[in-house]
Order: C-alpha cells, then structure tokens, then sequence
C-alpha cells in the first residue's frame, strides 16, 4: 500500500508534541521543586504554599496522559473560515489566493517554548469543526485529517476533502438520511478494538450528533435519549470534561457530580475522565452521597415499592410531626429554690407554634427550647431572669432533657427511620390515609440493639436523604446548627441510567443541583424496576419542575454490530412498541448463535462449551455471561469444574477474561462477546422482563451467543442463526 505523501511530516509534528508535553511536565516539576524547598514561614506563606503546591499537582496530573494518544487529528482551515460565506479577506484580498490554516487536535492543548501552539485541546472552539463539519456545512474547512495512532507512532492517516471550505458539497451528503460518520476508517478500526474491561474515551472518534450533544448549552436538563451502543454514557462523560474547560470557573469551584447506577458500572466508566485530564470529578452511587450509613439490610418486593414510592415524602413527613409531641400530664422540674412547671394545653400551644413558625424540625429544637423554658419560668420570676443563664443550668438536669425529648427531640435521618421502621403503630400513624396498612407494615423491621448497629437497605438511601432534607443540621453544643450535615449541590450534575431511578432517587438527585443544570442520559427501552416510565415527561417533572428540559435523541448504533441488534429490535419492539431502534452502522462477522441444551440439567454444561468457543474466537478480547439471579450460582460451579477461570461483576468487575454477570447489573457494561443463558428465566423475572432482555442481548460488540433449555421468547424467535 501507498504511504500517504504527509506521513512522514505528520508523524515528525506528532513526535514533537510528545517533546513539548515532556518540556511541559518538566518545568512543571521544576516549579514544584522550589516550593517545596521553602519550609516554615507565616500561617499565610505555609497556606499560600500548599494552594500552590495543590494546583502544581493538578497540572501535573493533567499533563499525565499515561498511553493515550496526544494527537489525534487536524484541520486545515480557510484562512477567512468565519467570512468564508461572504468569500472576503480581512485584509480585502482574495481569501483563495491564501494558504489554509492547520491545527493539529488532541487530548490537550500543548504549546512549544516560544508559546506557539502545537496541538489544540479537542475541547476548545476552534476544535468544533473537527467533529461537526459536513459537506452540507464545512464550517470553513478545506480538509480534515484523522490519524490512526498507538501513543507517539502514527499508524495511517485519513483524509477528508471539502473543496475550499466555503461551500457545501452537492449530492448524496447534502440530502441524505443514512448517518453521515467522521473518519470512517479511524472509527471502525477503534471500535474494533478488543474491549479492556473498562470503558474508554471516544475522543478522538466523536460524531457529529455526539458532539452536538457535549457542547449543549450549560443550562437547564438536557435528557439525552440513546439505545444500546450509542455512547450515550461516555458522550455524558466527555460533557462533563467539555464544561469544566469551557466554564471552569466556576464549575471547578461548584462541583461536577457523576450519578451510576451500581458500583460494578463506576468501575467501569472509572478511567474515562482522568485520561481526559478531569480527575476532581465526583463519581458515585447514591448510596455514597449519605455518609455515615451502614448498608447490607434487605427488603422484600412490597416494601422495595412502597420505599420508592413518592407518596414516601407525605409519609416521613407525618413520622417527623409525630415526634413533635406534647406532654400528656404536667410536669415538674426542681431548678434551684424554684419548682418549674410546664402543661399539657402549654406544650401543645409551643407545638403549635413552632409549626406555624415554620423552618426545618431541627432548626426549630432551639426556638422551642427557648419558648418552654420562657414558660416554665415565666411563672416563677419577675421576667427579668436570663435566658441564656437559664438554657445552661436547665440543659444539666436529666428531667429537663427528657422533657425536650419528648416535646421536639434533635433527630438524625437514621435514628427517625430506625425508630419508624421498628414500631408498627409509628408506622401505622405515618401511613393513615397515605398507604393501606399492609403496605405501611411491608416496611416493618425489627429493631436494632442500638442504632450504631442498624444497617439499611439500597431503597433506604432515598429516604434517609429525604428525611435529612426535612429535618436539616441537627444543633451541636452552644445550639449552632453544623453546616457538615446540610446537603451539598453541584453546579452540574449528570446521572446516567436515568430511566431506572426511582421518584424517590429522583428527588434525591434534584436537591443537589445548585441550579437546575443537569445532563440525564438513558434509554426507555432498557428501563426496568417497578416505576419504568415509557416517556420523558414523569422525571423532568421531578428533576425541573420550574424549567422547561431539553430532550435529544442518539440515533446512531457504533458499538452493537446489525446482526446482533436484528435480533435484539424484535425484542425491544415487543416491550416497547414505540422504541427507537438505533442504526447499526458495524456488520458483524458472524450472526448471533442460538444454542439449545438437551435438558434443563445439561444447560450449565452447554454455557460452559459456548464461553469457551467465545474465548478461542475472540482471543484478544473479554467474554461475559449474562445470566438471570436464578442460575448464577448454578453456572458458577459448572464453570469451576470445568477449570474455567472466571470473575464476577460484582467483585472485580470486568477485569477477568470470563466474567459472570448478573443481568440485574448489565446495563451500560460492554464486552467483545456475551453468551446470554435462559432468556425465558430473564423474561419473567419480575421488574426485569423483555426490557431487562433487550439489555442482556445489545452487551457484545463482536460476538453474541444465547444458550437456553426452554423455550425462548416468542419475541426472539426468527433472528438468529442455530447453533450445534
């Protein structure tokens, strides 16, 4: 084959951005070494010295790009590119009697010693036609160039005309609706690259509609629609990056938190914004944003609805007025000469008071305390006592702290819902009218020795950060409210697997956001659990009740090869009938293999022989079972006596070639081949069903095998080829 006739130049500039970006990390590293040799000085020079020193380390981190290519691309520009249309020079000349502009785009923006720019961050505003430019709206290019790379050494180069950049091509691309994709080649040659158990950065193969969607406005939610393979995961992710470069200040101050759905999917996604030069961003699960909180408690079905439920809200509202109560008979306290007094009618009309006052339960504990010993010894002295005086000596005596106990005790999230859960008529009260009782009763559960011993559910999470919401900072010593306990907010958030949030979870994420600016990306289709929504409208309700949110649609399948989303379309359109089935734009080597055990018993023996002709074709690649909660233990010993090496994905997540995988936690993972066991047990699993499916089938990017003894879904049948 023809070397192209710039290779050798190409590669020269590509080894000299690699020299720069060393330069760079050295001279960072020169600066650091200076600070650190200044020991000692004023409180201000040793603070003024670690901030330093902190954003030292931030830069070099950011310069750390491990073996991720530099360079990935240029674009040669018109040297009027933005007067192109109107065809004038700045300078009044003939803009075609002038040289195109190049900029090479990378990773990150390297310049040599002089300042001159060497590589252009992908992220910056002259990048954008890198990934938008079309025929139709050459956006003032003359040519755009894809490089195939391994680290510093160019592979092959990809070229692209777009004559002189001023006008749009005609033709096919001008009136087109088949996907128009940037750097074919470069493409599919990266998505043809063995799968290393963790997701990695399209950076330098984003799509038009993709990067349409990273450089939305930083405004409002954005719900980005996307079926299996659309990357609409790490599309979110480079967004993220994308905002902090475009908004840095004063996102970086504010805060940019990653929302997954288990712990299985953030090891997944765990590299993608470090090897994109954003390492201060929250990634977590919801479970991690209630601090304190010992998890490991299970619920049944019921009560795993019911906790989901939004009418919750209306529950813990009345847990909490519940614990506002007054006394039912007088009680007295000797203070001193003086024997203090306090009514039933007295702490019922304090009660009712606070009430109308107002505020969050725990911000009121100091108003009421003040109110009931103004009561108490109202009716000893002349009026002129000191309250505060008074708060302090009234705060030793055991009978007084009982008292406010009982009246409008301080509570914490756990020890509320610790208290509620544990006694069936606090439940019944907060339930009356809202739940039946069988419902209310579904989320009873014995208590605890002590509340340092109770542990909570994965449902509990929502509700624990509900009730922190509605209680607010407990009051420390001295009656101040602690700030560490109020909930924090982001200036932007994104959560991923969106559709299977709870409108309790979903509230949860709403009141961390400090402005309402949000990227919510999932797919109806895969929507599973006992709320699945079949439309947008019930989560903006609850994510932007104020705003109006914007919905965009990934149409585009890279990842999933056509053959395997062929047969994984019949499915998705029998669970959702009006699901949009993305265009597949890989062929595939080979059709997805339908292979029957001879029996029920011989079905682990039949998954063990398909994982490991898996193996053997994609020897290069990592190979999952996806399988219902039913059999998983059942196929964990096959594999074990046949001396299969294997991994589980909920212990190591994908790092093992094998990997067993529970089709509970397979949404989002990808692996080069998926052998799929007992669909039929898939199907009925409750809140899984056809959708949870759908998701098992659309996991391979190469090879897909399904391995069943009863009979499969009618909704399968017709898209595969039998297997032996």
């Amino acid at each position: 084959m023809t070397e192209h006739p710039d290779f050798a130049a190409e590669q020269a500039h590509i080894e000299r951005a690699y020299a720069c970006l060393e330069d760079a990390r050295a001279s960072t590293l020169r600066i650091r070494d200076l600070t650190e040799a200044q020991m000692g000085g004023t409180f201000q020079e040793r603070y003024e010295r670690n901030y330093f020193d902190e954003k030292v380390v931030a830069r070099l981190n950011h310069l750390d790009i491990g073996d991720a290519a530099l360079v990935f691309g240029r674009i040669d520009r018109h040297p009027d590119a933005d007067l192109a249309v109107s065809g004038a020079a700045r300078d009044g000349s003939d803009p075609a009697d002038r040289h195109p502009e190049a900029f090479h785009i990378g990773r990150l923006a390297v310049a040599d010693r002089d300042a001159n720019p060497v590589v252009v961050d992908w992220r910056a505003p002259i990048a954008e036609p890198f990934y938008r430019a079309t025929g139709r709206e050459p956006m003032g290019l003359v040519r755009r160039r894809h490089f195939m790379v391994e680290g510093p050494r160019l592979l092959a180069i990809e070229d692209e005309s777009f004559g002189d950049g001023r006008l749009g091509l005609a033709g096919d691309d001008a009136v087109s609706d088949a996907p128009t994709l940037r750097g074919y080649g470069t493409l599919l040659a990266a998505l043809g690259k063995g799968r290393s158990g963790q997701l990695g950065d399209i950076v330098a193969t984003i799509q038009s509609e993709q990067d349409e969607i990273i450089r939305a406005p930083h405004r409002g939610v954005l719900v980005v629609q996307g079926g299996p393979g659309t990357g609409k995961t790490v599309v979110a992710l480079h967004r993220a990056a994308y905002l902090l470069y475009t908004h840095r200040f004063p996102l970086e101050d504010q805060g940019v938190l990653v929302v997954g759905p288990n712990r299985v999917f953030l090891r997944y996604i765990e590299r993608v914004l470090p090897s994109l030069g954003e390492s201060g961003i929250e990634q977590v699960v919801l479970a991690d944003l209630v601090p304190g909180i010992s998890f490991g408690a299970h619920d049944d079905e019921r009560a795993r609805r019911v906790k989901a439920d939004a009418r919750m809200v209306k529950l813990l509202e009345r847990a909490i007025a519940d614990r506002q109560r007054p006394i039912r008979e007088e009680i007295i306290i000797p203070f001193g000469a003086v024997r203090l007094r306090l009514t039933p009618q007295e702490s019922a009309r304090i009660i009712r008071q606070a009430r109308k006052r107002g505020g969050r339960h725990n911000a009121l504990c100091r108003a009421v305390e003040g109110e009931v010993i103004a009561t108490m010894m109202g009716k000893v002295g002349d009026g002129t006592f000191d309250l505060a005086e008074a708060r302090d000596g009234l705060r030793q005596i055991p009978e007084f702290r009982a008292l406010m106990f009982r009246i409008w005790p301080s509570l914490a999230p756990a020890e509320l819902l610790h208290d509620l859960f544990g006694s069936k008529a606090l439940l019944r009260s907060a339930a009356e009218g809202i739940f039946d009782e069988t419902d209310a009763l579904s989320l009873h559960r014995p208590r605890a020795e002590s509340l340092a011993a109770a542990t909570f559910s994965d449902a509990d999470v929502a509700l624990l950060d509900e009730v922190r919401d509605l209680l607010g900072p407990r009051p420390r010593r001295g009656g101040v409210l602690d700030e560490a306990d109020d909930i924090a907010t982001f200036g932007h958030i994104i959560v991923d697997e969106a559709q299977d949030l709870t409108p309790m979870q979903l509230r949860m994420v709403a009141r961390r956001s400090l402005n309402g600016a949000m990227t919510v990306v999932g797919d109806l289709a895969q929507a599973t659990g006992p709320f699945a929504p079949n439309d947008w409208s019930e989560l903006v309700r609850v994510l932007s009740p104020k705003k109006d949110a914007k919905i965009v649609d990934l149409t585009v399948g890279y990842r999933i090869p056509r053959q395997i989303m062929d047969l994984a379309a019949g499915v998705v359109k029998a669970a959702l009938p009006t699901a949009i089935v993305p265009t597949a734009v890989r062929e595939g080597d080979s059709a997805p293999r339908i292979v029957r055990a001879a029996e029920p018993g011989a079905l682990a023996g039949a998954v063990v022989a398909e994982v490991r002709l898996a193996a053997d074709e994609v020897p290069s690649g990592r190979v999952g079972i996806v399988c219902p909660d039913e059999l998983l233990e059942v196929v964990a010993d096959a594999l074990r006596d046949s001396g299969v090496s294997f991994g589980r994905a909920t212990s190591r997540g994908l790092e093992e070639r094998v990997t067993l995988v529970p089709v509970g936690v397979a949404k989002g993972l990808e692996l080069d081949a998926i052998v799929v066991v007992e669909p039929a047990a898939i199907v009925r699993t409750r809140d899984i069903g056809l959708r949870g499916l759908y998701v098992a089938l659309t996991r391979a990017t190469q090879r897909l095998s399904v391995v069943h003894a009863s009979d499969l879904p009618a909704a399968m049948l017709g898209g595969a080829s039998a297997g032996k």
